[in-house]
């Protein structure tokens, strides 16, 4: 379904939650790229999939966010309801709590750094979280937590395709260094998997909640860690690394998840997505900042 209308929405919470049919729903803007976001009232969201990917997602956070959510020390959306599909729309949906916030694409950061800290603080927690029964990287969360070796073809194909938009010869050699950092050869932990700014709320000046678990899964932890390469310059994102005791072949391989999915979502999102495209190119920026001054 390439659009879902107000319309469509209304009718399927009329449909599947009757007692909920009354309540004003209005389409919200965002740069999300697999669900389209419906504000149902005054303290819920409505979560629509634009693809079957984004229909494992929904599955997915609704059995697992209820028990994330006891131990962050920020906010999460917690599932309320979770819809079924129906001939017309073929894959689940979910309504969750409302969070006040803006995202960090927009809200307004009293300190971008201690915003870092606190968000380094909740990769910390949650990589402490028991990962027993916990879902192992696959199309559900866009195999995030894998080694950076499965994402070689991706990462090189994307190169090729912006020739006229990046240094190439910098990115395939801060790639390959990248490549070249020990894998993680510890039990997987818990990540998020898509620690952008967007995926980041704001209220008052601080970080206030973490959403969008698209991602959600257990693995390497490296790729948690990407939200440096989006949010700091080189300086403080070292100096975030020493703080949070990031050891280096995890920041190395961190580095080489930004870059990574800035290449690939660079070309993909440029026309259609320019918010993401942004996202992508300040990624693919500081890390290759950071290659080239060896950090």
């Amino acid at each position: 379904m390439k659009e879902t209308k107000l319309s469509f929405a209304h009718k399927l919470i009329s449909e599947q939650f009757p007692n909920w049919a009354d309540l004003p729903i209005n389409r919200f803007n965002s740069s999300g790229t697999d669900n389209i976001i419906y504000r149902l009232g005054k303290n819920m969201a409505v979560r629509l999939p634009s693809n079957e990917g984004g229909s494992l997602q929904i599955k997915k956070e609704y059995q697992w966010l209820p028990f994330i959510e006891k131990h962050l020390p920020v906010s999460v959306p917690t599932p309320i309801a979770l819809g079924n599909p129906i001939e017309e729309y073929p894959w689940h949906w979910s309504v969750y709590k409302w969070i006040d916030g803006e995202d960090a694409i927009t809200g307004r950061m009293d300190d971008p750094y201690q915003v870092a800290i606190d968000l380094g603080q909740c990769v910390k927690v949650l990589q402490r979280i028991d990962p027993s029964g916990g879902p192992t990287p696959g199309d559900h969360n866009f195999w995030r937590g894998v080694p950076l070796a499965m994402r070689d073809e991706y990462v090189r194909e994307a190169i090729a395709n912006l020739q006229n938009d990046i240094d190439t010869n910098l990115a395939t050699l801060a790639w390959e260094a990248a490549l070249k950092a020990p894998i993680w050869g510890k039990d997987p932990v818990w990540i998020h998997g898509d620690l952008l700014a967007g995926n980041l709320l704001i209220n008052q000046g601080r970080l206030c909640a973490i959403i969008d678990f698209g991602g959600l899964g257990i693995g390497d932890p490296a790729c948690d860690w990407l939200f440096a390469w989006s949010l700091l310059s080189v300086k403080t994102r070292e100096k975030l690394r020493k703080e949070l005791s990031v050891d280096e072949a995890t920041w190395e391989r961190g580095r080489g998840w930004a870059l990574s999915v800035g290449l690939i979502a660079l070309p993909y999102y440029k026309i259609s997505n320019p918010v993401f495209a942004g996202i992508a190119r300040r990624l693919i920026e500081e890390a290759l900042e950071d290659y080239k001054k060896g950090v």
